[in-house]
């Protein structure tokens, strides 16, 4: 990534697509104006920025994520499959350039430094014991026993966006919000809010599971976490 604090970087805009630092984002490029961006980018840093599009308000967020590509696979009609990794966040400052694609004047944004660091890590520690339950108990509702992932990250800003990237459900708007948000605790704050409010809600419906066993209702139908995301097609008109 380059020091400068501001730069240009071509900007693919996806519909409820909001990535997070660190995160993997699988992508099928067909659209011309996104070949020709991929073969921009390819020949100089293989960097692009990802931001949200708005179906419903017609437009692009101010916040995104830059994403490096780690592997592109280009087939004989000039489609191409490509696996990105999440950088750093951005801020656009100005469209410089709507054609033949979109390029922005970015910032780089950062989460701001806390002092107190064992506050924090308490406070993660909170967070990855209701990320545990919701997970636990999902899986006891789904009768498909679950675990966290072994390579669930410890460091707490590393974890805040591992969590915002996999809630799972029609929750672009949340997502977006942590994205924006430059302190680990506060961003950390919120995902315990809607992790402890999702655990109360399993522990309800497992209770009620258990109550009508054998009856042949399913209490179930939660919308929690997203481990298994699919791969995002560049579609719509961005």
């Amino acid at each position: 990534m380059s020091d400068l604090a501001v730069r240009e970087l071509p900007l693919f805009p996806l519909p409820d697509v909001v990535l997070f630092p660190q995160e993997v984002l699988p992508l099928h490029i067909f659209e011309p104006r996104y070949r020709m961006m991929l073969r921009t980018v390819m020949a100089e840093d293989r960097r692009f920025g990802v931001v949200r599009w708005d179906p419903q308000e017609q437009r692009m967020a101010d916040v995104g994520c830059c994403a490096e590509i780690l592997h592109c696979q280009t087939q004989d009609d000039d489609r191409s499959n490509i696996v990105t990794l999440g950088q750093q966040r951005f801020r656009i400052l100005d469209i410089v350039r709507e054609a033949p694609f979109r390029v922005g004047m970015v910032s780089w944004i950062e989460d701001s430094v806390n002092e107190n660091h064992g506050d924090l890590e308490g406070l993660a520690s909170q967070v990855t014991e209701a990320l545990r339950d919701v997970v636990e108990l999902t899986g006891k509702l789904i009768g498909k026993p679950s675990a966290l992932p072994a390579d669930l990250p410890d460091l707490p800003r590393e974890l805040s966006f591992w969590i915002g990237s996999h809630l799972g459900g029609p929750v672009a708007d949340h997502q977006q919000a942590l994205l924006e948000i430059t302190d680990t605790g506060e961003r950390l704050r919120q995902e315990f809010t809607l992790l402890d409010q999702t655990r109360r809600q399993l522990a309800a419906r497992t209770v009620l599971k258990d109550t009508f066993e054998g009856l042949g209702d399913d209490p179930a139908g939660f919308e929690g976490l997203d481990p298994d995301e699919g791969q995002r097609d560049s579609l719509g008109d961005r």
